[in-house]
């Protein structure tokens, strides 16, 4: 797929990375891993894109993206019923025939981790692409060593991750009191916890803002910690490494264009609507 989308993008001569590669490759895997039929992908991706693409400033995105939710919670209802009758190898089967506790997910569960699923598995591994195709960019001496060794490309991953993680923070409700440096925070609270400061954190991190794929990796918290950690972070990491590996060896000296990125406004999200190069 990474090499079927460089060809197109390699034709062309150029231009938008995040449209090119970096946002369809997680958004058609989980399409094949949710079940959806080939002739849907192009339609479901339209969908995918407006409900997550939503700029707070711009009131037609909004709206855009409420008719995408509503169309792919009518759209996976169907795929829902469609493989009760029919069950097949994909995530929906799984989930229809899932437990908690003894008790199957409810009509609205269903529809919902489908939807969950969608988002989570596109937006952020969208995002570690562009992120670390500009990464490699800044840094010639990182994008050549790895180009020389490809196994390095796990490692460059999880340095990506660190240095510049597609999500910079999530929020929770304390459920006890808690003390930190001589700050109490009380049961009921919410916080703001901030994974991209502490992946820049220099009690952790050696030299935290140099970008450097040999560094001696120690966890970060771009996928998370604990229960919450990320579910498809197995998922993300393969879907980075083959991205890096098809940009890296198919285009190695490509460029960023001046003025040629426009980052995503979406909270805690980090990540482009557009990033344009050149080779």
């Amino acid at each position: 797929l990474a090499d079927g989308l460089l060809d197109e993008f390699i034709s062309n001569g150029g231009g938008d990375l995040v449209d090119a590669l970096a946002s369809p490759i997680p958004s058609l895997v989980i399409a094949d891993m949710l079940g959806v039929p080939g002739e849907d992908r192009a339609k479901f991706r339209e969908w995918s894109d407006a409900a997550i693409r939503q700029d707070p400033n711009v009131p037609d995105t909004q709206r855009a993206g409420m008719v995408a939710a509503r169309a792919l919670y009518e759209y996976f209802g169907h795929v829902v019923e469609e493989r009760r009758k029919r069950p097949a190898d994909d995530l929906v089967t799984a989930l229809i025939h899932a437990e908690v506790d003894g008790e199957k997910l409810s009509q609205q569960e269903l529809l919902g981790f489908c939807f969950l699923l969608l988002v989570a598995g596109n937006e952020t591994t969208t995002n570690l692409i562009s992120n670390g195709a500009i990464a490699f960019a800044e840094n010639p001496d990182q994008r050549r060593a790895v180009r020389e060794d490809l196994s390095l490309l796990p490692k460059a991953v999880e340095e990506v991750l660190r240095f510049d993680g597609p999500v910079q923070g999530l929020a929770r409700t304390l459920t006890r009191e808690v003390e930190f440096y001589g700050q109490k925070v009380a049961v009921g609270e919410k916080i703001l916890l901030l994974y991209g400061a502490a992946n820049r954190d220099e009690r952790r991190f050696d030299e935290p803002d140099k970008f450097d794929i040999r560094r001696k990796q120690r966890s970060h918290l771009a996928f998370g910690q604990g229960r919450h950690f990320c579910l498809g972070a197995a998922l993300a990491r393969l879907e980075g490494q083959l991205a890096f590996e098809a940009l890296l060896t198919r285009i190695p000296d490509y460029e960023l264009v001046s003025g040629g990125r426009e980052y995503r406004h979406s909270g805690p999200i980090r990540g482009l609507d557009k990033l344009l190069i050149e080779f």
